[in-house]
């Protein structure tokens, strides 16, 4: 049977009991998200405002679509408000966090191409618009920091790659990382990836910065132009 509220649930099928009796990994996604959830509304209990969260994840309710949920999309459920809405956007970030710390440890060191798409691979293999990541490293490879492009296309402007380095020297980065999704899934590089690569390369090397590669993220794989042998000199 199910339960549009957890009072009328019986107390032994209650998240929180079933969590404290036999350990976390019995509940089901949509119980997990209503222990973040606690409350509901008067008609609307934490289990279907959690369900109606899942709703927004895709036909497969994966969980992975939750990391890029925004304030607005959540908000728009009757009954997640403000406060909730953050609350879940937080545990989103938490377990971005947690999953690239242990990953990486608490100081991110990039030796190779597949260590910078998988530090992206959970946030942009799900998204439906393109996002465009710009991977700040020092001299030793050592992640400094990142910019985060507007969504919605990989194409670069000479005004969009001026405030790139702007930032980039402003960080001291020596190196870059251009990375990037395809929403397809399929991170074979189209022409316009192409021309935006060799941008950002002659940008690059104009003010000293090394450009070590660019990155398309597809669905659980990638696209390395310097695992190609691409050469940016020769785009």
């Amino acid at each position: 049977m199910n339960y549009n509220l957890i009072r009328e649930t019986p107390v032994g099928e209650r998240p929180y009991e079933r969590c404290e009796k036999y350990g976390p990994e019995v509940l089901t996604d949509s119980e997990l998200l209503a222990v973040f959830i606690r409350n509901g509304t008067k008609d609307r209990g934490a289990g279907q405002l959690a369900n109606d969260v899942l709703a927004l994840c895709g036909k497969n309710r994966s969980l992975g679509h939750l990391l890029n949920l925004s304030m607005s999309e959540l908000m728009h459920i009757d009954g997640i408000g403000r406060v909730k809405a953050i609350e879940l956007l937080c545990l989103c970030e938490l377990s971005k966090r947690m999953w690239r710390q242990s990953r990486f440890g608490k100081r991110i060191h990039i030796r190779y191409s597949g260590e910078a798409a998988a530090y992206y691979m959970e946030e942009l293999r799900y998204l439906d618009r393109e996002r465009v990541c710009i991977m700040l490293l020092d001299s030793r490879q050592y992640f400094i920091g990142d910019i985060k492009m507007s969504e919605g296309t990989s194409d670069m402007s000479p005004v969009s790659v001026r405030e790139i380095l702007k930032k980039a020297l402003s960080m001291d980065a020596a190196k870059l990382i251009f990375v990037h999704n395809h929403p397809s899934g399929d991170p074979n590089p189209s022409s316009q990836d192409i021309k935006t690569s060799k941008i950002l390369f002659t940008g690059c090397s104009y003010v000293g910065i090394q450009l070590l590669d660019s990155l398309i993220i597809g669905d659980g794989v990638y696209f390395s132009f310097l695992e190609k042998g691409k050469d940016f000199e020769q785009l």
